[in-house]
């Protein structure tokens, strides 16, 4: 089975990571934030456990992040209620998940030697994947600090609202389009949101510009 999908390990994460971005729109309010959208990131860790299924030592780490993530969600359930300390360690998952997981792409994408449409879905999934990378980044300062960023006092009282704006902000400052409308304001912050516009320009000029001249050379 999981060589009969591992060719579309690039497809079936990407999808994955769209439900995660987007699914709120189709699903909105607390019933997402608290049932749904733990299982899109569930079905994001299976499809991770697909990317890097041949290699072994990976493997079994990402499958102990799958185990340690669905307990979290079952206890959340059982309670029907987020625990501030699994809320913590479930955040911790999905970091070190998305952290992992993105490298591994990047890596992969790296030694392709031929650009085909997988390898083009693999430099999506991974732009994708740095986003959540800043979100979590973000989301870990404004945990430990609170009102790092301004703009989200509003947002604080109503967890999906919170969350959600936290990760427009990521993938705003990851696109370095930065509309003004959260801002930085300890140093820590601040600093976060450099790393997190250099390693958008970074992925972009650099890992795009190497899948672009394979292709070139392939044509050759």
């Amino acid at each position: 089975m999981i060589k009969k999908l591992y060719p579309y390990r690039f497809e079936l994460f990407l999808f994955s990571q769209i439900t995660i971005l987007f699914g709120s729109l189709i699903v909105p309010g607390d019933f997402f934030e608290m049932y749904i959208s733990p299982i899109f990131f569930l079905t994001n860790l299976l499809a991770g456990i697909l990317l890097i299924s041949k290699k072994k030592k990976l493997l079994w780490f990402f499958i102990i992040l799958f185990i340690t993530s669905g307990i979290v969600f079952g206890a959340n359930i059982i309670e029907n209620k987020n625990n501030q300390l699994r809320t913590i360690l479930e955040m911790g998952v999905y970091f070190l998940f998305c952290t992992s997981v993105t490298f591994e792409i990047i890596k992969q994408i790296w030694q392709a030697k031929i650009v085909s449409q997988n390898v083009i879905f693999g430099l999506i999934s991974g732009y994708i994947a740095l986003g959540l990378v800043s979100f979590f980044i973000c989301l870990s300062i404004e945990m430990t600090y609170p009102n790092s960023f301004a703009g989200l006092n509003a947002a604080i009282d109503q967890p999906q609202l919170f969350t959600e704006r936290l990760m427009y902000y990521a993938y705003i400052t990851l696109m370095t389009i930065g509309y003004g409308d959260i801002v930085p304001v300890t140093a820590l912050a601040q600093k976060a949101a450099i790393l997190i516009g250099m390693i958008g320009q970074f992925y972009l000029v650099i890992l795009t510009a190497i899948v672009v001249g394979k292709y070139v050379s392939k044509n050759e």
